[in-house]
Formats: structure tokens, C-alpha cells, sequence
């Protein structure tokens, strides 16, 4: 092998130190011709040579816990998942907290963005905003916590949820204290602690600046194990479900229909009824069971 190669594989390790022989060698086949590439070993053992391959821990054999009944996704735009990573502070002791959202199928990070705030009207305009570029997936994949669900809301509800209910998007949520229900999304996180989050820069504007670096490094330039050392960019493609507003709710014949007024109630069976502050403003479907039951649909 030249020197001049073992210089570049030396020099994208340095530039990328978590990627491995597999990640370096697809990146090498997308510029040299296929007689050139150096094997997997090959690299590894240059690698090991120079000093940069890590010793590994051995890791404890752990339980797996079922899945709650999240579709498998086949195809771009059937399932997005959506968290808040963990905060860090950059240099000036500002709190950095990237808002993410990637596509489970292709895991093409859609969105990777600062935000100065947690709640859901302003998570609420980055959706609005991903929504008329990319178009509305079939569903969306989020934890517990706020702004994305309310374990006391009916449906475990949100404002945010509720919007994204009324535009045809199905909500599945993972189990509390389980995050390997998103577990792929998480592993993200972990490359963005390691990539980012572990070198924060000296202020936000210079922040947001190396976490759109790090988002396109991702997407176009990082190959996938699980993509077959594609990038996630090769095969994402956005979505036809064109983003049109909220859709009009139609019941059946048996539902008795209600709308939710500014404090949260609704008129049945002659009293007031609390639903919440997430469905204010829309219909809801009842169905009696009996005389004092309804399910709200």
C-alpha cells in the first residue's frame, strides 16, 4: 500500500476517531477504484500500528425487556421518532438543548436544532417548519415526558400530540424508564455526545454552527452499519403526505359528538365534564357504555 493512502486513512481516523475499519473503508470505495481498497484488516492493522484502536470492555450480558407494539418501519416516513437530547453548556456557560428528530427507517436526521425553550408551541413551529419541507409521516415515536405526552391527559395527550392526532399522524409513546424503546434514536444521542456534546463550542451561535456540521456529517457522509454502510442520506426521501392543516374528525353513527370549550370541558349527560387543556378548542367522539361510562374516541 502507498504512503500516500495510509496517510488518508490515518488522517480520516483523526478526523472521525469513533469510525471504524468498516466506516473508513466505505468511504475510501466512494473515491478509489474498487482494486485499490484496502481490505477491513488491512486497515485495522493499520490502525493498531499507529496507535489508535482502543481496548474495549467486555460487556455484561444483559436482560431484554419486551417492546411495547411499535410498527416496524419499511420505508421513509412511516415512523419518525422525536426527543430532547440532554443538556450541556458551551464555554460561556450557556445551556445548549438540541431538539431531534430522524426518520427510523433511513435514520436521516431531519432536524438536530438548539432550542431556548422546552415547550410544546415553540417545539410545535420546528414541526410546522419540517412538516412543509419534508411532509407528515404516517407516525411519530416520542417518550413520556413534556412537551410530547401527559400520563393525566385522556390518551396521554399533549396541545403538541393532539395537533399532530389531528393531521393524521398516528402517536405511539415508549414505555416510562425504558429508552431502549427508542433505542436507535438514543445511540444518535450518544454519537452527537461523543462528536459534539464532549467538545462544546465557545458560545450557541458557534454551537449551532458545529451541530449542523455534525447533522451533515451524519446524514451524507457517515457510513451506517445498519444501512448496509449506506448513508442515511442515500436513502431518505420525503414524504408525499403533504402538510395541509388539521383534518375534519368524522364519528360514527352511535358517537355522540362534543366540543371542548377554553377551560377544558364538555357538556354530558346534563354536567360538565373535565377533558383537558390539550383538547381545547376540538371535537371529541363519545361512546356510552353504560350509564355512567363513555369512551372518548
Amino acid at each position: 500500500m502507498s504512503g500516500e493512502l495510509v496517510l488518508r486513512i490515518l488522517e480520516l481516523r483523526r478526523a472521525h476517531p469513533r469510525w471504524g475499519p468498516r466506516k473508513l473503508r466505505a468511504v475510501l470505495a466512494r473515491t478509489l477504484e474498487a482494486d485499490d481498497v484496502p481490505s477491513i484488516r488491512t486497515i485495522a492493522r493499520i490502525l493498531e500500528r499507529a496507535g489508535m484502536v482502543r481496548k474495549q470492555r467486555r460487556r455484561r450480558t444483559t436482560i431484554e425487556v419486551s417492546r411495547p407494539d411499535i410498527p416496524e418501519s419499511t420505508r421513509p416516513n412511516e415512523l419518525w421518532t422525536a426527543d430532547f437530547k440532554g443538556w450541556w453548556r458551551t464555554a460561556d456557560g450557556v445551556r445548549a438543548e438540541p431538539l431531534t428528530i430522524r426518520d427510523a427507517h433511513s435514520r436521516f436526521v431531519l432536524v438536530a436544532e438548539l432550542m431556548e425553550t422546552t415547550k410544546g408551541s415553540a417545539v410545535r413551529e420546528v414541526f410546522e417548519k419540517l412538516f412543509e419541507r419534508r411532509g407528515l409521516p404516517r407516525a411519530i415515536l416520542v417518550d413520556n415526558g413534556s412537551p410530547f405526552a401527559c400520563t393525566r391527559s385522556p390518551g396521554g395527550l399533549t396541545t403538541l400530540s393532539a395537533w399532530w392526532v389531528s393531521l393524521g399522524i398516528r402517536l405511539h409513546r415508549s414505555r416510562p424508564g425504558h429508552p431502549q424503546d427508542n433505542g436507535a434514536h438514543e445511540r444518535m444521542h450518544l454519537d452527537m455526545r461523543f462528536d459534539v456534546e464532549d467538545a462544546p463550542a465557545d458560545d450557541i451561535p458557534a454551537q449551532r454552527i458545529a451541530l449542523s456540521r455534525w447533522q451533515m456529517t451524519f446524514n451524507f457522509i457517515r457510513p451506517h452499519e445498519a444501512l448496509d454502510m449506506k448513508t442515511p442520506g442515500a436513502l431518505y426521501r420525503p414524504s408525499p403526505r403533504r402538510f395541509a392543516g388539521p383534518r375534519r374528525c368524522w364519528y360514527a353513527p352511535d358517537c355522540e359528538v362534543r366540543r371542548v370549550n377554553n377551560k377544558g370541558y364538555i357538556k354530558y349527560l346534563g354536567q360538565p365534564r373535565y377533558i383537558g387543556q390539550a383538547l381545547v378548542g376540538r371535537t371529541i367522539g363519545l361512546r356510552r357504555i353504560d350509564e355512567d361510562t363513555a369512551h372518548i374516541l
